[in-house]
């Protein structure tokens, strides 16, 4: 993790977060801790309390939860221009986080000190909308992962998964181990393998050992 000693300019903040006032980001870039975080480190762990939130300036963070016998399950990425609701969540109420929060790529962030939220929702009506966008957006994220997980078969959870790969980084090529997406999908190697050779014979999908170009699966195989 690397801290920079000098703020960052209101002006890239209100790039990133363009329906906030100008007002609003100079004071996010007074108060904020900008940072840059590598791949696999972590920033909000379950059950320690949270004493800052994150606002994404570019990259691509991970949120999970993990049950008691370590297994995990993907929430929803955050990426440039977001803020994890379910942190903003644990901070509001004071409560040990149940959720982890990791980079999944290089990223840069903005640490927000928790006490700044309630003064924020009242001091500044955009603060308030974009809180108020964020959960509604994860809501109806966790929705879909829910009906997927609920009524789909794992073969379409596998696809969506590939779908939302490409959504949060812009890219057809997934770069891992077949363990990688089991465990995002919380499920087996062996399954994914299956699965993944399936697709193949399809033509959705092109694999060598550690990547899968899946260019023909987003153009609609």
């Amino acid at each position: 993790m690397n801290v920079y000693s000098e703020k960052l300019a209101p002006e890239i903040i209100a790039k990133r977060f363009p329906t906030l006032e100008m007002e609003l980001c100079s004071e996010i870039s007074e108060v904020g801790q900008w940072i840059a975080i590598a791949p696999g480190e972590s920033m909000i762990t379950d059950d320690k309390y949270i004493k800052s939130f994150p606002l994404v300036l570019d990259g691509v963070l991970r949120v999970y939860r993990r049950d008691t016998d370590g297994r995990e399950s993907l929430l929803y990425y955050l990426t440039s221009g977001q803020v994890c609701s379910m942190a903003l969540t644990c901070c509001s109420e004071g409560i040990k986080a149940n959720i982890n929060v990791e980079a999944e790529t290089e990223a840069d962030i903005i640490r927000i000190p928790v006490q700044n939220l309630d003064e924020w929702m009242v001091k500044y009506p955009t603060w308030k909308i974009f809180v108020m966008h964020s959960y509604r957006q994860r809501f109806d994220e966790l929705l879909r992962t829910i009906d997927s997980l609920a009524f789909s078969k794992l073969d379409e959870h596998l696809i969506k998964f590939f779908k939302d790969f490409h959504r949060t980084r812009n890219t057809t090529t997934f770069i891992g181990s077949r363990a990688d997406i089991a465990k995002a999908l919380t499920t087996h190697r062996e399954v994914i393998s299956r699965l993944l050779k399936a697709l193949e014979k399809k033509g959705c999908i092109k694999q060598s050992k550690f990547a899968i170009d899946f260019s023909r699966l987003i153009e609609g195989c």
